[in-house]
């Protein structure tokens, strides 16, 4: 009887130790166990990092089990970092992106459908949880709608006669942008030369916002069907080759750096910059503040938010999608509590209060909670927030969220491997538009057999 006892007791003692084990492991069902869920982003506005602190406060009020590790990257080298983890099969639970489809080919994506409530689904805008979807699956919870437009210096503008309101209401043909470039291209005073429009020659944006605006939602449409390869691409290729002959926009863009693009708009060397986020209101408001203090020496702007110009015969099209957070698991999967617990602090992250993003950026909100809260609080000026909601009005829909996931891998390589080098060889002169028409349609039919 002692003996059976004796193996009774020892039976309970491991039962116990067990269940203490597994009481704080992340692994465990259990929603009151101990977990860390972890959070790589980015300094997405000039005080996100405190907004970060803040939020994440305000969630371990009610969650307090649930640790919230954050790493602030670096827009140089975090999307590296992530790469490299992604491929290694261990990235962290929350990533700030915008969804992509080769994420979704890892196989580590995490699907959130299960997760959103009714009331989490009602509260956003029609057609911005769209943003976070790859084919109808729900993978991100998007923070803002970011939008790609162009920017001027009113000054200037006005100078040259050019009726902005109208532009940034009824928007503009390229015929019209023409006209309005050689009222504002000329000789400065001091021999220096004012450009209509400047841009940087490292980036495909540029080609991206006018070929949308020629009746190209993208290098693939929706279906899947290559775009590139006819006479509109050649049009859109032939109207910036005539904006650098024109001297509309300088010789030597082939070799201007992002950063050299917005010095010239800061030293009224142009009148307008590809491309300009709404933000760019905000900055342009601080750096004014920072010249009346004396801390920036220079002329003060009054920026003026513009929509790109579509080609006469196509309607007009903004660049437009969804930046947020992107949720994953890893190979070692962590059990589906802490899927749950990674959505309770996505949720947390993209709720009413992270609507501050969108109004420190002067863009749309996603929720009507966010627009709500932040009503009359809004940062931009009117004008100009007026101006973003009408060209929101025209939204293309990333293509990149209806396509398979290996359409979309092949559309980045052949960005990658096709267009940058060819955008390079226009704006150097190296290469004509009907070259580069042709070379499109061929590694058009090589990489995607169309």
């Amino acid at each position: 009887m002692k003996r059976k006892g004796l193996v009774l007791a020892m039976v309970l003692l491991m039962v116990w130790i067990t269940a203490c084990g597994n009481r704080g492991g992340a692994d465990s069902n259990d929603p009151g166990a101990n977990d860390t869920v972890t959070v790589w982003t980015y300094p997405v506005h000039g005080t996100y990092e405190d907004e970060l602190k803040d939020l994440i406060a305000d969630f371990n009020k009610e969650h307090p089990n649930i640790t919230v590790k954050t790493e602030m990257l670096s827009w140089a080298e975090g999307p590296k970092k992530f790469d490299v983890a992604l491929n290694a099969g261990n990235p962290p639970d929350l990533y700030f992106h915008s969804v992509d489809g080769t994420y979704v080919n890892t196989g580590l994506a995490l699907e959130l459908d299960s997760y959103l409530t009714p009331e989490i689904k009602d509260d956003y805008l029609p057609g911005t949880l769209e943003l976070g979807q790859i084919q109808g699956k729900q993978y991100g919870l998007p923070l803002y709608q970011f939008q790609w437009a162009w920017g001027g210096n009113k000054r200037i503008l006005d100078e040259a006669g050019i009726d902005w309101k109208s532009i940034q209401k009824n928007g503009w043909t390229w015929s019209e942008f023409n006209e309005a470039a050689a009222k504002l291209t000329k000789t400065l005073d001091n021999g220096s030369k004012q450009y209509a429009l400047v841009t940087d020659g490292t980036s495909l944006d540029f080609i991206e916002m006018l070929s949308r605006n020629n009746g190209m939602i993208d290098v693939l449409d929706e279906t899947g069907k290559f775009q590139w390869n006819d006479g509109r691409i050649l049009d859109t290729l032939s109207f910036i080759k005539n904006l650098m002959d024109q001297g509309y926009m300088p010789k030597e863009t082939a070799a201007l750096a992002p950063a050299k693009r917005t010095d010239m708009f800061y030293a009224g060397e142009t009148a307008i910059i590809s491309k300009a986020i709404p933000y760019y209101d905000v900055m342009i408001q601080n750096r004014n503040k920072d010249i009346d203090d004396g801390k920036v020496q220079g002329e003060k702007i009054d920026f003026v938010l513009l929509p790109v110009p579509h080609n006469d015969n196509q309607p007009a099209a903004t660049t437009m999608g969804g930046e947020g957070y992107v949720a994953f698991k890893q190979k070692k999967d962590k059990g589906e509590q802490h899927a749950k617990n990674t959505f309770l602090v996505m949720e947390a992250l993209s709720g009413a209060k992270a609507g501050n993003s969108a109004n420190e950026l002067a863009l749309p909100f996603v929720r009507q909670s966010q627009a709500d809260l932040f009503k009359g609080k809004e940062l931009g000026q009117q004008v100009n927030l007026d101006a973003a909601r009408e060209m929101a009005k025209h939204i293309a829909m990333p293509v990149v969220l209806k396509l398979d996931i290996d359409k979309a891998s092949q559309q980045k390589q052949f960005k990658e491997q096709v267009v940058k080098p060819n955008i390079q060889a226009l704006f150097s002169g190296e290469k004509t538009p009907e070259q580069i028409a042709e070379d499109f349609k061929g590694k058009g039919q090589q990489m995607f057999g169309q």
